[in-house]
């Protein structure tokens, strides 16, 4: 951690003396004059203490509190309800200051923790090893096709454009310097196209990555896909919300080799954005492939249950050359809230959570469309996210609903235009029928 030292310039002479420079602008010689800062920063002067408390208060005031507003928002980060004990938890020092377990006798705790995260995600999935170490959901996707481009020798990678649109630019960008080619799947009412990946597959196909529920929230048939992948022995790879697997199909009964996803939803609050927890699952013939770490449960030479890192991928661990990743990092605290937030509910509270989801999502559309402002836009069978026409730009009908402390659905023709004035509501299990009547009424004006 960076600390601020403030240095007197008596330490400054002699720090400057000690290297050999005249002065500190000379440090800075080697950087060009046309990038170099000639304006003041634009901060303010120093404030005493009950100034900037009062300042930054007036700041944070400024956005918009979950508290005070009732949120139909989702696209990728969702509003759901964050058991109470989990923030009491993670703020034991032992948890917050963890970072890698480098040393197995001394981070028994933190070993063990992964380890039940893993468990839990396994059972989730349906496969067998996962992993940790992921950012977020959009690189372990990107880690996703980096190793089946790894494992298969081939280098393109088919992925459907209902999977989250930032996630498509994260996996273009990485793929721009690891020679892989990106080929988009067009979609055809609300889900992936199987003619079109039919047309595509090819063999320098090397995986083909679908989400589900997809973008538009709508639940991909994956089964229908799963023969043609593996028939051109290309890898499935599916990307799904971990919450939506407690009533669906597993992603290995649907046949996937990699699951991978955002863990968001599971306990982890919404904070601006991040940060947020990527999890990777995969059968056991890639386990090897695998970035990140893996964390093993064993014995002691007395013969009590102990836990080390199994397998150890990263560059940190290994030469860097034979290191399978080096965009992945300890995202332990965000994982220990996930196997928190599932221990806390079990699995006969995370079906109820995901079936709340599921009937207040289709509750809200139905009212929706029984106003006469919105149309259906897709048929398909959807979770907690669904997608409706407006008869008035979303812009102006998400600012009008802010006026009432509600926060409205995506618009969701920025990232795809041909669905003008589509909305993208989403409906989590906090959402009660009131906020859901409150929306529908304030529409209908």
């Amino acid at each position: 951690m960076a600390r601020y030292i403030g240095n007197t310039n008596e330490d400054r002479e002699q720090m400057l003396h000690e290297i050999g420079c005249d002065s500190i602008e000379s440090l800075f010689s080697a950087v060009p004059d046309s990038v170099r800062l000639k304006d003041a920063l634009n901060i303010p002067n120093a404030q005493s203490e009950p100034e900037l408390v009062k300042n930054i208060k007036t700041l944070s005031n400024k956005n918009l509190n979950l508290d005070d507003y009732t949120c139909f928002l989702g696209a990728g980060a969702y509003d759901h309800y964050i058991p109470a004990a989990i923030d009491q938890l993670i703020l034991r020092q032992e948890f917050y200051t963890a970072y890698s377990p480098y040393q197995p006798e001394i981070s028994q705790g933190t070993l063990q923790v992964i380890f039940e995260y893993q468990t839990m995600i396994s059972e989730l999935t349906g496969l067998p090893v996962v992993n940790a170490s992921m950012y977020d959901g959009a690189t372990a996707m990107t880690e996703a096709a980096i190793m089946a481009c790894e494992s298969t020798k081939r280098t393109e990678i088919l992925i459907s454009a209902v999977v989250h649109p930032e996630s498509r630019r994260v996996l273009n960008t990485y793929a721009q310097f690891r020679n892989m080619s990106i080929v988009e799947l067009d979609y055809k009412d609300g889900k992936s196209d199987i003619e079109d990946l039919t047309n595509k597959v090819n063999k320098n196909t090397a995986a083909v990555i679908i989400q589900s529920p997809n973008f538009f929230g709508i639940i991909e048939d994956i089964a229908s896909v799963k023969d043609i992948i593996h028939d051109n022995k290309s890898l499935l790879i599916v990307s799904a919300d971990p919450l939506s697997l407690a009533l669906l199909k597993s992603p290995g009964e649907l046949g996937a080799d990699i699951a991978v996803g955002e863990g968001q939803s599971l306990g982890n609050s919404l904070s601006f954005g991040g940060p947020y927890l990527g999890y990777m699952a995969v059968t056991e013939k890639l386990m090897r492939k695998m970035p990140g770490r893996i964390v093993g449960e064993t014995v002691d030479k007395d013969g009590n249950r102990g836990f080390v890192l199994t397998l150890q991928t990263r560059e940190q661990h290994i030469r860097r050359e034979k290191a399978t990743s080096n965009i992945c990092s300890n995202q332990a605290l965000n994982a220990l809230i996930a196997t928190i937030y599932l221990t806390i509910m079990g699995k006969e509270g995370l079906r109820e959570a995901a079936d709340l989801c599921l009937k207040k999502a289709h509750y809200a559309y139905s009212e929706l469309i029984k106003t006469g402002k919105f149309s259906p836009v897709f048929n398909g069978p959807f979770f907690k996210e669904f997608v409706v026409k407006s008869n008035v730009p979303v812009k102006e009908l998400n600012d009008r609903l802010l006026e009432s402390k509600i926060i409205g659905g995506y618009e969701i023709e920025k990232n795809y235009p041909e669905l003008e004035n589509g909305w993208l509501v989403a409906v989590t299990e906090k959402r009660t029928k009131e906020e859901i009547d409150k929306l529908v009424g304030k529409v209908g004006e």
